[in-house]
C-alpha cells in the first residue's frame, strides 16, 4: 500500500506541478489503533513554484484529489502550513510528528519541528482537545453499548489535553506514547478496549467500559478547570517568515 500511495502523491506532483515536502499518514492508523477497515488519510504540505507566491491574487491553497476506494489523500500549501503553525493548529502539529512517512524534505522537516515548539500554544491546543473530547464522550454517555472507534477518539482526545495540562508539551500523535499519564487500572482496560477494536470492523459497538467512563468524566472536568488559565504560545513570525521565503526559493 505505500507504493501505491507514494506513486499517487508523484502523479499529483506531476499533474499539478508542485512540490511535495512532507506526505504522511494521519488518522487511527497513525494513533495506533487502526480497525482491519481503517481507510488511509494521506496528508501532505507542498509548494508552488516562486511566481504562485508572487501574485497579488488570492489562490487555492488546498488540493483535494477525489477519494479512490479506501485512500483519501489532502494537501495544504506551505503558505497556509506556515499560517496554521501560528495558530497552534492541532490538525498540522500532529501531522508533523506522524510516525508513517511517505514522502519529506529534509529542509522542510528540519526546520519545521523547532519552529512547532515555539509556536505551540497551550491554551489553543486544550481548547481543541478538550473540546473534542466533550463532543465525542458526550455523544455516547447515555448508551448501553459505545463503537469502540468512538471511545477510541474520547480518550485520545482527554488524555492529550492532560499531557498539556501536566507535561506542557505538544501532545504525541501515537497515543501510546501518552499512556505515562494514565493510572495503571484505567490503562488495562483502555489496551483490552484497543485490543479488541484491532479484530472488529469501524462500526462495531461494545458494553460499556466503567473504569474508561470514570477516567474520562475526571479527565475532561480536570482540563475544564485550566482551560482558560494556559499560556499562548511564543512563536516568532519573522522565524516563520524566513523559513517561508527559504522552502519557497529553494
Amino acid at each position: 500500500m505505500k507504493k501505491e500511495i507514494v506513486n499517487r502523491l508523484k502523479e499529483i506532483e506531476a499533474v499539478n506541478g508542485i512540490r511535495i515536502l512532507h506526505a504522511v499518514e494521519t488518522g487511527s492508523r497513525a494513533w495506533g489503533f487502526p480497525s482491519p477497515d481503517s481507510d488511509y488519510d494521506v496528508r501532505f504540505t507542498y509548494v508552488e513554484d516562486l511566481d504562485w507566491h508572487l501574485s497579488l491574487r488570492e489562490k487555492k491553497d488546498t488540493m483535494n484529489p477525489p477519494i479512490i476506494d479506501d485512500l483519501d489523500i489532502t494537501g495544504w500549501e506551505i503558505k497556509k502550513v506556515l499560517g496554521l503553525l501560528w495558530k497552534s493548529n492541532v490538525s498540522l502539529l500532529e501531522r508533523l510528528q506522524s510516525p508513517i512517512i511517505y514522502l519529506d524534505n529534509s529542509l522542510f522537516s528540519c526546520g519545521i519541528e523547532g519552529l512547532a515548539k515555539s509556536c505551540f500554544s497551550p491554551v489553543a491546543v486544550m481548547h481543541h482537545y478538550n473540546s473534542m473530547a466533550k463532543k465525542y464522550y458526550h455523544g455516547f454517555m447515555e448508551k448501553d453499548s459505545v463503537r469502540l472507534k468512538s471511545y477510541c477518539y474520547a480518550l485520545r482526545t482527554a488524555v492529550a489535553g492532560k499531557w498539556v495540562r501536566e507535561v506542557n508539551e505538544i501532545p504525541p500523535i501515537v497515543f501510546s506514547n501518552m499512556f505515562d499519564v494514565i493510572e495503571k487500572g484505567t490503562l488495562d482496560e483502555i489496551l483490552e478496549m484497543i485490543s479488541i477494536k484491532s479484530g472488529e470492523s469501524e462500526s462495531y459497538t461494545h458494553k460499556r467500559f466503567p473504569r474508561i467512563d470514570d477516567f474520562l468524566k475526571v479527565t475532561i472536568e480536570e482540563n475544564d478547570k485550566v482551560a482558560t488559565s494556559l499560556p499562548s504560545g511564543n512563536g516568532d513570525f519573522d522565524e516563520l517568515d524566513a523559513f517561508y521565503r527559504e522552502i519557497v526559493r529553494s
